[in-house]
């Protein structure tokens, strides 16, 4: 398994010989471009996960990549036609892999937003590591994760609740994501808490290069 982070949310993991995007959104451009996908999977509707703007040419970029995405972004984005729902406790194959969908509602932000759906995505194939995209939950614990996308801040959030998020999950590795509302010193004391308080060793992607997790 190789994964590169593309800012924000956008992760690209390539695993079993498959290329898959996750959650292309709007507050990164480090996804636009990207090519021979075989999947682009979206956690939930926020432009921040999915961008309206530039989805189109993603898509026309990679002619032949199946589109998933959780079913309230159906109504909300225009995707021509390609994409099909995935809800929560529903799964799909690619090839040698599969992707298993879990939880189902983002996090609260505020008492009066009414929630939306969100999926977390887990990512297995045989003989390598098992990869997390929570999305914007904290709220669903899949087991068996060796690799998780830690939200490294949030407003639906708060710090203690990432440090008893990755406690519970107790995966062995992860890496930022979710960060760009982040100064740099606020990123460091997340990154530093996250490693010093969890049984997860954080990495910090943030200049997109690849990284290959320990199996």
């Amino acid at each position: 398994m190789q994964i590169t982070h593309l800012g924000h949310s956008a992760v690209l993991v390539e695993v079993a010989d498959r290329r898959i995007l996750f959650d292309p959104g709007n507050f990164s451009d480090r996804w636009h471009g990207v090519t021979d996908l075989d999947a682009i999977v979206v956690t939930h509707l926020h432009p921040d996960h999915i961008d309206p703007q530039h989805v189109g040419a993603l898509l026309a970029d990679n002619p032949d990549a199946a589109v998933w995405v959780e079913p309230g972004v159906l109504n909300a984005v225009d995707l021509g036609g390609r994409a099909q729902g995935i809800a929560a406790d529903t799964s799909v194959e690619l090839g040698g892999v599969r992707i298993d969908a879990v939880g189902g509602l983002h996090a609260v932000i505020h008492r009066d937003i009414p929630r939306i759906g969100n999926v977390g995505l887990v990512v297995t194939a045989a003989g390598e590591p098992t990869f997390f995209h929570p999305g914007d939950s904290l709220e669903a614990i899949p087991a068996g994760v060796d690799v998780v996308g830690i939200p490294m801040m949030g407003p639906w959030a708060a710090m203690k609740e990432h440090v008893d998020f990755l406690r519970a999950l107790n995966a062995p590795h992860g890496f930022g994501i979710h960060d760009a509302l982040l100064s740099e010193r606020g990123w460091g004391l997340a990154f530093g808490r996250y490693n010093e308080m969890t049984p997860t060793t954080v990495q910090d992607l943030r200049a997109s290069q690849p990284w290959t997790p320990a199996s």
